[in-house]
């Protein structure tokens, strides 16, 4: 009992030497807040950790360039506070980011229209090839094989996918695209809410939105909305458009083969429509045998049924694009191409309408010239009806300043769907000798070799006769077989001595053939292709060049005759010239003209062409007139032309025969063409050129 006292009194003089700053606390007192002493004692035991995290450069017990490195406490605190901060960025950018509320074009597809040159509408086109199918209605084979392809974690992932992401920003900052990364959300949200442009800020809103919609919308009606969005190729949005244009029958029908090919064309219809190119075949082939087989990885095809599908399901050849007219499909055709090859303007873009496309087609001229291809149709098909059969007839109208005024691509662009006036089908023949005459007139002609050219004039003379041996300065000119090369003249005639304007008035070949050698055949081939031929279709470079063994088109041949009623100055043909899209113009790309040859020489091939259309249809003119042509046969009797000019008008009118059942070999016109009193081509082309004055 003694001891207890003592025992209390000790533990209060321990209290009050640990509390000196005031009395000692009671039962009943207050607890206290801890006292500076306390909080000191917890900072000084944090110090040193804190002295250990706070760089310290240079680092103190190193040498050298390790001085100068951080620690690996340091480089996990920097990281700790990288991650926090990003995402803190992330959970503000989710939040503040809202889907939005309209769609944009790419679920508003418009029509394009194209107008005559007189600003007239000429055709609406556009397919608005978009029907939306219930997602109950798409078989599950084909949906499956679209996740096999686009996106086979779908259902599991959140929206996006990190690893794909970052890839994608990746080669967005490296090279400028954002080729791959993207989810079945991603794409759809894109498709939908936002533009195509290729930027870092797009594909991180898109990333944004779709990790919203995610939690929002429930992922078969998000799948429902990719598959009622997305681009199939030949114009269609949606796998229901999609099955109808390139397997005739509608979604419900499909297989998982078929849906398999539609799911590669996902990945871009321009390279995988295995009709448009034997390249896209195969892509296309390989792709989708890829897709079964990812069908079966992921368990949605069974082994027994992907063994089925071994041949690949070959769609459709694309059907018409056009709802115009039998004549005006050739045109929008002609307008299309020209119009995104200008304007930059991708098909996917194209296919989205819009656009306003005002042509150079000049309405009146181009009634013209199709009255007169089909009053030519009608009278050969009452002479000869078997020849008509196989009869086709290519023209086309151009201005000297390059405008496509009129063209005849064929009888129904629904029944042949290439065009007559663009096809590099025949041989010029005759029609090919002014670019040989303008040659020699610009470059003049060497007889021996490495000797100064000597001037050639429309005056000089040349030998006319039939037969006559080619030469060059080492003497007769040989072929493979070991003959002499020799020109002959329609119908074996003789001619003599005859100027080089005479000799082209008179369509004599002999003194052409000599002609372009001693003028070289580079310098005629450059003359030609420099007058508006393409150089593709320019034939060898031997002794029947100059007589006509190159294949221009009906375009190309008015083309370069326009180059010589132009005075030498050659204008590239374009079939547009101006395009808009809702309003705003569109930039396109013309090339400059160019001088082909000298201004004189271009008037002496005129003058000549002017002698051959008066002494050949005497009267058919006024004196007055302008008008400088000729006709164009060929040896072998398979091509007949007539082209020329009208002041600033030129039209190259070509015949031929060729039994498309049978094979693209052209045959002998025999007769059809009519006879030098009531030429063919030549009727055609006078109807097209009405009033010739």
């Amino acid at each position: 009992m003694p001891r207890i006292p003592c025992l209390w009194a000790a533990h209060t003089r321990e209290r009050a030497v640990a509390s000196p700053s005031g009395p000692p606390r009671g039962r009943g007192s207050r607890r206290k807040p801890a006292q500076p002493g306390r909080a000191s004692s917890l900072a000084a035991r944090l110090a040193p950790l804190a002295r250990r995290l706070r760089p310290a450069y240079p680092r103190p017990g190193r040498a050298g360039w390790r001085r100068w490195v951080p620690s690996w406490r340091q480089w996990l605190g920097a990281f700790a506070l990288s991650f926090g901060l990003s995402g803190s960025l992330l959970v503000v950018a989710y939040a503040a980011t809202d889907i939005p509320q309209n769609l944009n074009t790419y679920a508003t597809q418009q029509d394009n229209v194209y107008f005559w040159a007189d600003g007239t509408p000429m055709a609406r086109t556009g397919w608005v090839r978009r029907q939306a199918m219930p997602l109950k209605d798409i078989p599950k084979p084909v949906r499956s094989a679209v996740l096999a392809a686009e996106n086979e974690s779908f259902y599991s992932d959140p929206g996006i996918s990190a690893k794909g992401l970052a890839r994608a920003l990746v080669r967005t900052v490296g090279q400028g695209n954002t080729q791959g990364g993207s989810t079945i959300t991603q794409q759809y949200v894109k498709n939908v809410y936002l533009t195509q442009n290729q930027s870092v800020s797009r594909k991180f809103t898109e990333a944004m939105i779709a990790l919203k919609l995610d939690n929002r919308m429930s992922k078969d009606k998000i799948l429902e909305g990719y598959l009622n969005t997305s681009w199939f190729g030949r114009g269609t949005y949606g796998l229901q458009r999609a099955s109808q244009a390139y397997f005739d029958k509608d979604v419900s029908k499909l297989d998982a083969s078929e849906g398999a090919f539609l799911a590669s064309l996902l990945k871009g219809a321009g390279l995988y429509d295995p009709t448009l190119s034997k390249a896209n075949h195969q892509r296309a082939v390989e792709r989708w045998s890829w897709i079964l087989d990812r069908m079966v990885k992921a368990g949605t095809l069974s082994k027994t049924e992907r063994a089925k599908y071994t041949k690949f399901p070959e769609p459709i050849k694309q059907t018409g694009a056009y709802d115009t007219g039998k004549q005006s499909d050739y045109l929008v055709e002609l307008a299309t191409q020209y119009a995104k090859k200008a304007g930059h303007i991708s098909a996917r873009q194209f296919d989205l309408g819009g656009y306003q496309i005002y042509t150079t087609f000049d309405r009146k001229r181009e009634t013209a010239l199709t009255t007169s291809v089909a009053e030519a149709r009608k009278k050969a098909k009452k002479s000869d009806p078997d020849g008509a059969k196989s009869a086709h007839f290519g023209a086309a109208s151009i201005g000297t300043d390059g405008r496509i005024l009129a063209v005849y691509g064929g009888p129904d662009h629904r029944e042949q769907g290439y065009n007559e006036s663009n096809a590099t089908t025949v041989q010029a023949g005759s029609a090919f000798l002014p670019f040989v005459y303008a040659a020699a007139l610009e470059h003049g002609v060497r007889k021996t070799r490495d000797t100064a050219p000597t001037p050639v004039t429309p005056d000089s003379l040349y030998n006319g006769d039939d037969g006559v041996p080619v030469s060059t300065p080492e003497g007769p000119y040989w072929d493979r077989s070991g003959k002499k090369v020799a020109a002959h003249n329609e119908g074996n005639r003789n001619y003599g001595q005859i100027t080089l304007r005479s000799a082209l008035a008179g369509n004599v070949n002999t003194p052409f053939m000599q002609l372009g050698m001693d003028t070289g055949l580079d310098r005629v081939r450059k003359t030609a292709e420099a007058s508006g031929l393409l150089s593709s279709s320019i034939g060898p470079q031997v002794p029947a060049l100059s007589l006509g063994s190159s294949t221009p088109s009906a375009i190309r041949m008015a083309s370069a005759y326009a180059t010589f009623a132009a005075d030498g100055t050659h204008y590239e043909p374009f079939s547009v010239s101006r395009i808009t899209r809702n309003g705003s113009r569109v930039r396109l790309d013309k090339p400059a003209p160019h001088h082909a040859m000298r201004a004189e020489v271009a008037r002496q091939v005129t003058e000549a062409l002017r002698e051959s259309f008066r002494a050949g249809h005497p009267g058919a003119a006024p004196p007055s007139a302008a008008v400088a042509a000729k006709k164009g046969t060929t040896l072998d009797d398979k091509a007949a032309w007539y082209v020329g000019s009208n002041r600033s008008v030129s039209t190259a009118v070509v015949l031929y025969r060729i039994d498309l059942t049978k094979s693209l070999e052209p045959l002998p016109l025999e007769g059809i063409a009519g006879t030098p009193v009531a030429d063919v081509p030549y009727g055609i082309w006078s109807g097209a050129m009405s009033p010739l004055r």
